[in-house]
């Protein structure tokens, strides 16, 4: 229940830094990238469809009682819907001073620290369907519709607390980001300086 609640509030708070457009503070130097381009249709879609259904349910129920919990009902998972886009705007992936931040909602945030990175690449795959996230091989993939452009290969396997993995080590991480390219470049750069 408690992270349930949590959940809620973090969605909350996204979506008034978003239509505030107040940023979550980034330390000096770092560098965001977002992941929401791929998701964002298909969110779209899911609020004009819940949109268009709240009047359309208002018309189609007899009953006052009916129509009022509906209402209310529509309006929240109307507001919940977009806050959760917002989720997706305002917590980006960050390049910065302690290593790679991988984010996907508030569903994850994980930060890989620089001396944890052996190679960081730019490759688009697809996901099998079946789910947004997939561990396999010590390959932990977190896809945004579907797919993933980044490629993290880690120096020394790591346990995360993610239930897909079951306990096994973590060797490379897979994630989406809209411009791959310059997130693996900022990545290189200060990989390099740190060499």
């Amino acid at each position: 229940m408690r992270s349930l609640l949590r959940y809620e509030m973090r969605l909350w708070l996204a979506l008034y830094r978003w239509v505030f457009r107040r940023p979550e503070p980034l330390p000096p130097g770092s560098v965001p990238f977002s992941y929401s381009g791929s998701g964002t249709m298909l969110l779209t879609a899911f609020i004009v469809v819940s949109a268009i259904e709240i009047p359309i349910l208002d018309l189609l129920l007899p009953w006052r009682t009916a129509r009022i919990i509906a209402l209310v009902a529509g309006v929240y998972g109307l507001l919940w819907m977009i806050g959760l886009m917002a989720t997706i705007r305002v917590l980006p992936h960050v390049v910065g001073e302690p290593g790679v931040r991988i984010r996907k909602s508030i569903a994850l945030d994980l930060t890989v620290g620089w001396d944890n990175i052996r190679e960081i690449r730019s490759r688009g795959r697809s996901l099998p369907p079946g789910g947004q996230t997939r561990f396999e091989d010590g390959v932990l993939s977190y896809a945004v519709a579907g797919g993933t452009t980044v490629d993290l290969v880690l120096a020394e396997p790591i346990t995360l607390p993610d239930r897909r993995t079951g306990g096994e080590p973590v060797r490379e991480i897979r994630f989406h980001a809209d411009r791959a390219d310059d997130l693996v470049a900022a990545a290189r750069t200060r990989l390099t300086a740190r060499a």
